[in-house]
């Protein structure tokens, strides 16, 4: 008795992978290796007729061969997702999605390759600035690229804090161990970023 086997193509949104799955029960939902949400391009038929070959006889096997299943000039519909906007449905052949994919990978790793560059300038540009007797060239270099001329300043500051604490006199209590453990210094602007905390010097009033 021959069993109906099918293969389900799909492709992953985040990673770009084109995935066969082919199985016996309808596969429309699966997810990627990486973790990505895929969409379901086709289906074909993939059913393996039943073969006389005995154990003595050899199967010869072929690597890369395009499978008979395989069309490239099948058309599937596929949705298309813009950010958080609606999403479209668009129709096109495998083919064409191949060469998306194709595309689309090698923009990504030219984007990659572009932005260490960038990341390349930046540097060089924050290190030279101060000392440069042409400013107004790195700073119309650094626009060009999209760089933000910044550096970090690591600071040390001291904080004199005074206030009261409510404590029971039945119990014994020690001041510099409660202020060490529930004083905490935060700061209100995302330029800045709080390191090391230590709390000193706590004394009565």
């Amino acid at each position: 008795m021959t069993t109906n086997w099918n293969k389900y193509t799909h492709v992953c949104h985040t990673c770009d992978a084109l995935i066969e799955y082919t199985s016996t029960r309808a596969v429309t939902d699966i997810t990627c290796e990486c973790g990505g949400n895929t969409v379901y391009l086709s289906v074909a038929d993939a059913t393996i007729a039943s073969s006389t070959t005995t154990k003595e006889e050899k199967m010869e096997t072929a690597t890369n061969e395009v499978p008979a299943s395989y069309d490239s000039n099948l058309v599937v519909t596929y949705k298309v997702i813009r950010g958080y906007s609606d999403a479209e449905y668009a129709t096109s052949k495998i083919t064409s999605l191949e060469w998306d994919l194709h595309n689309g990978r090698q923009a990504s790793k030219t984007v990659g390759v572009l932005q260490d560059k960038i990341n390349n300038a930046k540097d060089i540009i924050a290190e030279a600035y101060a000392d440069s007797s042409d400013q107004d060239t790195l700073r119309s270099i650094a626009e060009a690229l999209g760089i933000e001329l910044t550096r970090t300043i690591e600071f040390t500051c001291s904080i004199e804090v005074s206030g009261t604490v409510e404590v029971d006199l039945l119990e014994d209590y020690e001041l510099e161990d409660d202020i060490a453990d529930n004083l905490y210094v935060d700061s209100q602007s995302g330029r800045i970023e709080i390191g090391d905390i230590e709390v000193c010097h706590v004394r009565e009033a």
